[in-house]
């Protein structure tokens, strides 16, 4: 028995695309005359056939005419003259809804393949039983095209509900599936969809055919929802672009950093190598004084004193200052480095592959630079401060309460 995959799925609702009144790139022209046309009903003409007796009776009760329906059900609903394409009142009415339904795929069942007509013959099954299986779902507009890759169905149609306030008779798709069953909320229409997906199955079956599962995306049906998805697939490409751009701005903030750093660390060597040793102190000759229990030096050595005094505090404020632009800048770089692992966090998410299919989006993939070389570069500041002795002054930074850092 032949495996083939179900796909049922929601349409645009594009009549003159169905009709064929409007001809795309993907369709190939001499094989239009295959297409099966069901039924094709103008759709201002479809909505008069069932609403415009119960607008009438609705009128007829109205003693304000403010609260009349002027002009048609169409045109108050919507606004407008009727469309081909969905419209979407202010209450999130849709003008009528379109399902496509597909068995197969191009390369298994696509036009000119051994089992395009077997796949054609269970869409005819199916849309032979389609009204009497949804009788509140008005179909006003069906078509098999058999003039694109692979065969499938438009089925465009109205939902009726039935009312007891205002207008009788009503375009209303929440309450058209729980009338025939599917119960309410938003899983109504997952049910019927389900139900509708089961006889697709009981159909396939008695061809020969092993359904598969339906899958959640359209495929190939449609080349205007497929630029739509390669629309997509473009935008997170031009994102991913730009955290690579923002990463490597981060790495380039990191280097100057740590450039900084060794530039800091040469200085605060070189200050602590002048640093005066007070050991030299205890040279300095003492003598006692003759009132009370003071010592005495002489004038020379009392220069000398104060002159190591005030060498040693130039020294420790020279000190203190480097080791304050020390821990600052290994602030700044910690907080580049938290920066830098979020967007590449980011960067890997936009890297996973997209829910649809795109040959192209690999060979993209490719030329961007590798997760392993970003993670290298941003340990690179890590790596200079091990690398010049700062790692143990690094270590002893500590964060105190007027959130500043400052060495123990």
């Amino acid at each position: 028995m032949k495996e083939k995959r179900i796909s049922f799925c929601q349409g645009k609702g594009s009549l003159t695309h169905n009709n064929r009144e409007f001809i795309a790139e993907n369709i190939d022209r001499n094989r239009i005359k295959d297409n099966v046309t069901f039924i094709r009903q103008d759709l201002g003409e479809a909505y008069d056939q069932l609403f415009a007796e119960s607008t009438e009776r609705y009128n007829a009760k109205q003693k304000r005419n403010d609260r009349k329906i002027h002009g048609t059900y169409y045109e108050s609903l919507f606004h407008q003259k009727p469309s081909n394409t969905v419209v979407t009142a202010a209450d999130k009415r849709k003008s009528f809804y379109e399902d496509v339904v597909q068995i197969g795929k191009m390369d298994d069942s696509g036009v000119g393949t051994e089992d395009a007509e077997l796949v054609a013959e269970c869409l005819k099954e199916y849309m032979s039983d389609f009204q009497s299986r949804n009788p509140n779902f008005y179909v006003f507009n069906a078509v098999l095209h058999m003039d694109e890759a692979t065969p499938h169905l438009h089925i465009d149609y109205i939902p009726i509900a039935h009312h007891k306030r205002g207008q009788d008779i009503q375009n209303g798709i929440a309450k058209a599936l729980e009338e025939m069953g599917y119960g309410t909320g938003k899983q109504a229409i997952a049910r019927w969809r389900a139900a509708e997906v089961e006889v697709l199955n009981k159909i396939c079956l008695e061809h020969g055919i092993e359904p598969l599962p339906p899958e959640k995306s359209r495929g190939s049906l449609e080349v205007a929802e497929y630029k739509e998805q390669m629309k997509k697939v473009d935008e997170l490409a031009s994102i991913e672009k730009e955290k690579r751009s923002a990463v490597a701005y981060l790495e380039s903030e990191m280097d100057e950093k740590a450039e900084k750093l060794l530039e800091i660390n040469a200085e605060l060597d070189a200050v602590e190598k002048k640093q005066v040793k007070l050991i030299d102190i205890d040279s300095v000759e003492t003598k006692k004084s003759v009132f009370g229990g003071k010592v005495t030096v002489s004038k020379e050595d009392y220069e000398t004193l104060s002159d190591l005094a005030k060498k040693h505090v130039i020294n420790n404020k020279q000190i203190k200052k480097l080791k304050s632009e020390n821990a600052e800048l290994r602030k700044e770089n910690a907080e580049l480095r938290k920066i830098a692992e979020k967007q590449n966090a980011e960067l890997e998410k936009y890297r996973q592959p997209a829910t649809f299919s795109r040959e192209n989006l690999s060979k993209d993939s490719q030329r961007i630079s590798k997760q392993e070389d970003l993670t290298r570069k941003l340990k690179r500041a890590m790596i200079v401060i091990e690398k010049y002795g700062l790692k143990a002054e690094y270590e002893k930074t500590k964060f105190n309460s007027t959130n500043r850092f400052e060495l123990e």
